[in-house]
This record gives structure tokens, C-alpha cells and sequence, in this order.
């Protein structure tokens, strides 16, 4: 009854309400554009595009996009140039002094990075299109330069950008992170299908049953159980502000913490690390098999112990480097003193900034060993007969991003309820959400 009572009461919100219908409606619109084939592209002919979506980068491209990849429609590329192009900027935010002035100059700082990453998501779409046509559809892909792969080019990089005005408009009309959330959309709408080819599989006479299937389900819940923690999970620095009174007022002197997240750099590690073991899999594609040594086999076998052990240690780097980067215990250090608050029992300055650096290094460690053991865990997962498909959903990128993206939609809704005096949707505490998005990253 709680929850029926609970959907009762965010229909009777006329805000709410309208928000959840219009993100309803861009979704149908999404997910009706995922199956607009391109152009002469013979659908029956996609069946090679398929079989090399089924697992490895390609595969988790393919779940991003929802199956537009494997379709080769409008929408084949997705959303991810513009994530390509966010990731850039935000680096060069650190590298160079103009962006970083354009973060610390408010609303028009970030229009104006805004709209640089969209003229950078369209100079990667200019690469990416033809790279997609001539290398991913191969033998699908008809006709020469002016009658296939130019017009091409501009549908699926208009497609590309008509994703991202689609995913502002959730942000702005529906119920917020719209780009995180056609992610979200893209993922979700693959996970029926893997459900469905993993329990047929099971239910054959020499896959296991029945029951093999239930204790599959039993373990992708504990998975997405501690996900969530990995997600949520912060330590907490206590702050005193000094006590202050102006007139017949008292400001400050309340004690606040300082959220220090376990995993800093959220999805951002396993990223960049696929990136770069996706380099061999491009080398290996330029050379004959009998050429192809077993190390270099091994990197392009991501169920390989080499190839575990080599992504799970660039994981662990590449999350101490981008926590490094984005996390300024100096400038946290300044501006608690700036607004005359302190850390109890530490001294001001330069000692609470290598406090704070202290204890964001311990969080670090652990944080980066639990985010590599989730990337890793598909491979695990394939590897004890589970589906490549349905292994996606046992951990690495799409898991993190499914986690954190319902997170941050249910405390949006949340929100909604206990503004105007609801219950909450759980019956004791608060959903906490990312407090971010995929875009931001």
C-alpha cells in the first residue's frame, strides 16, 4: 500500500507530474529513432555488426546507444561525442589558464565552455562518422563518397546532436540530468534482451537450470547492492566555523562536514583505461592472426588474466591521477579559512589542507581497488558461462552509470514530494543521489 500511496502522490503534483510525462515522451522519441536505419544500409546485412557489438568496447558502445550501434541508425553515435568532448574540456579546465578562468567565472563561464564542447563534439563527430561507416559497417555500407558516406555523415552527426537537444530538454522540462538519463535509457533497453537470451540459455538441458539462474540474479544484486556504496559512499571532516554576531544576529558557529567522496573520480578511471586497451584491439585489427603473438592476443581478450591484471592496474592509476587533479586540498584549505572555518584540533593553513590531502590518499586506495574490482567483475562473469551480453550488467561502466543515474532520479523526485509536505520515497532517511552527472565527469 506504501507504494502505490507514494505514485498516488506524485501524480497529485501537477509539476511532477508533467515533468515525468514530457522525459516520457523525448524517451519514445529516443527510442524511436534507435531503429531508423541510415539510408541505404540493408538491415539484413548488419548481422557482422552485430556479432562485433556483442562484447568489448564495441558491446559497451552498442548498450550506450541502446542498440542504435549494431542497427546503424540515425542515432549510431549516441551521445557519446559529446561525452568525448565534456571529458576534453574538463581536462583542459585543468591544463589551461583561459578554461580554468572560464570554471570560476560563474553562469557565462559555463555558457561559454558549453559552447565549446559542442563545437568540439562536432569536429569529433566529423571523425567519427566516417570512421564508423568504413570500419564498423564494412560490407553493409553501399555506395562511394557522394552517395553514401558524406550524406551519411551529416545524418548521423545531426542524429548525434539531436540526442543531445533531446537530453537538454529532459534537463530543463523533465526531471533533470538529461544526458546521464538518455544513458540510462540506452542501457535499460538492452537489459530485457539479456535477460530473456540468459534465462533460455539456462532453462537448456546443459546450462545449469533453474537454479543457476536464481543464484545469477542473487549475485547481481549483492553486485549493484555494493555498487551503491561505491557510489554513495563518503567520509565525512567535521567543520567549525567561528562564531560571529552582527547586531542582534549570530552567524556562524554551527559545525558542518566536508563529503570526501571514496570514489572521487566516479566512472572517469575505467574510461580513460578503456581507451587506452582498446589501442591493441586497433593494432591486432591490422595484423593477420598467425602475426598476433599471445601477448598481444591476451590484451585483445578482455576475459584474459593479462588483460584483467593490466586494466585493473591503469584503473587504479588513473584514479589516484584524476582524484589528484580534480581534488585541491590547498584550495579547500583556503577557502575554509576565507569563511573563518576550521577543522577542529587542526591548524589553519597549510596543516588542514595536508590533512585533508591525508585523508582524501587513505579513502583513495580502497576506493580505486573496489572501482577496479567492479570494471573486472564482467570478465569474471563471462567467465563462469554467463552471457557477454548479460555480463555487462555485472559491473564495469554501464553498472556505475545505471546505479548512479537512478540514484540521482529518484532523489529528484524525492524532492518533489517532501517539497510539498509528501513522504519520502523510502520510509525512513533520505535517498542520497551522485550529486553529478555523467556529462560532468
Amino acid at each position: 500500500m506504501g507504494f502505490v500511496k507514494t505514485i498516488e502522490n506524485i501524480w497529485k503534483i501537477e509539476d511532477l507530474r508533467k515533468r515525468i510525462l514530457t522525459t516520457f515522451f523525448f524517451v519514445v522519441i529516443y527510442r524511436f529513432g534507435t531503429h531508423v536505419v541510415l539510408p541505404g544500409v540493408n538491415p539484413a546485412d548488419l548481422e557482422a555488426l552485430r556479432h562485433s557489438a556483442s562484447g568489448g568496447l564495441l558491446g559497451l558502445l552498442d548498450m550506450f546507444s541502446g542498440g542504435a550501434f549494431a542497427n546503424a541508425s540515425i542515432f549510431a553515435l549516441g551521445i557519446m561525442p559529446y561525452i568525448s568532448a565534456s571529458i576534453v574540456i574538463q581536462l583542459l579546465g585543468i591544463a589551461l589558464p583561459y578554461f580554468q578562468k572560464l570554471q570560476k567565472e560563474g553562469e557565462s563561464g559555463r555558457n561559454k565552455l558549453n559552447q565549446y564542447t559542442r563545437y568540439l563534439t562536432l569536429v569529433i563527430l566529423l571523425f567519427q562518422g566516417p570512421a564508423y561507416l568504413l570500419g564498423a559497417l564494412g560490407g553493409a555500407a553501399p555506395g562511394g563518397f557522394w552517395t553514401f558516406l558524406l550524406p551519411s555523415t551529416i545524418i548521423l552527426a545531426g542524429g548525434s546532436m539531436f540526442v543531445l537537444w533531446l537530453g537538454e530538454r529532459i534537463t530543463d522540462k523533465g526531471i533533470g540530468n538529461g544526458i546521464s538519463f538518455i544513458i540510462l535509457v540506452g542501457i535499460i533497453a538492452r537489459l530485457p534482451h539479456a535477460l530473456v537470451g540468459e534465462f533460455t540459455s539456462r532453462l537448456s538441458d546443459s546450462a545449469g537450470g533453474l537454479i543457476v539462474f536464481l543464484l545469477e540474479m542473487v549475485f547481481l544484486l549483492f553486485v549493484i547492492a555494493m555498487a551503491i556504496l561505491l557510489v554513495q559512499g563518503t567520509r565525512k571532516i567535521p567543520v567549525q566555523y567561528a562564531k560571529r554576531i552582527v547586531g542582534n544576529k549570530q552567524y556562524g558557529g554551527a559545525r558542518q562536514y566536508i563529503p570526501l567522496k571514496v570514489n572521487a573520480a566516479n566512472v572517469m578511471p575505467i574510461i580513460f583505461a578503456q581507451a587506452i586497451m582498446f589501442i591493441p584491439v586497433a593494432v591486432a585489427g591490422f595484423a593477420t592472426a598467425d602475426k598476433t603473438g599471445w601477448f598481444m592476443r591476451s590484451l585483445t581478450d578482455n576475459t584474459s588474466w593479462l588483460y584483467c591484471l593490466i586494466f585493473a592496474f591503469l584503473i587504479i592509476a588513473f584514479t589516484w591521477f584524476y582524484t589528484a587533479v580534480t581534488i585541491n586540498p590547498i584550495q579547500m584549505a583556503d577557502e575554509l579559512k576565507r569563511n573563518n572555518g576550521f577543522i577542529p584540533g587542526i591548524k589553519p593553513g597549510k596543516k588542514t589542507a595536508d590533512y585533508i590531502d591525508t585523508i582524501m590518499s587513505r579513502i583513495t586506495l580502497p576506493g580505486s581497488l573496489f572501482l577496479a574490482l567492479v570494471a573486472i567483475l564482467p570478465a569474471f562473469a563471462s567467465l563462469i558461462g554467463i552471457s557477454k551480453e548479460f555480463s555487462h550488467f555485472f559491473g564495469g561502466t554501464s553498472l556505475l552509470i545505471l546505479v548512479g543515474v537512478v540514484l540521482d532520479t529518484l532523489q529528484q523526485i524525492e524532492s518533489h514530494l517532501l517539497m510539498r509536505h509528501y513522504d519520502g520515497l523510502l520510509k525512513s532517511g533520505r535517498i542520497k543521489g551522485r550529486s553529478g552527472s555523467i556529462a560532468a565527469y
